[in-house]
């Protein structure tokens, strides 16, 4: 698997996503309450992320 989301729970008890890539975190999100805002965020990301632009602020 080279690249995956993984639902997880923090030590706060809150649901994170977090996207590997070759097993390295690219990315994790705020905590959640619940799984379903979780899924729901990967969700979101999968359809709204393939289109978004770059913005370099540097």
């Amino acid at each position: 698997m080279a690249h995956h989301f993984e639902i997880y729970k923090d030590k706060a008890g809150e649901f994170r996503v977090r996207f590997k890539y070759n097993s390295e975190v690219m990315f994790s999100t705020e905590g959640y309450s619940s799984k379903s805002s979780a899924k729901a965020a990967i969700e979101s990301i999968q359809k709204n992320g393939p289109g978004a632009e770059t913005v370099d602020n540097s």
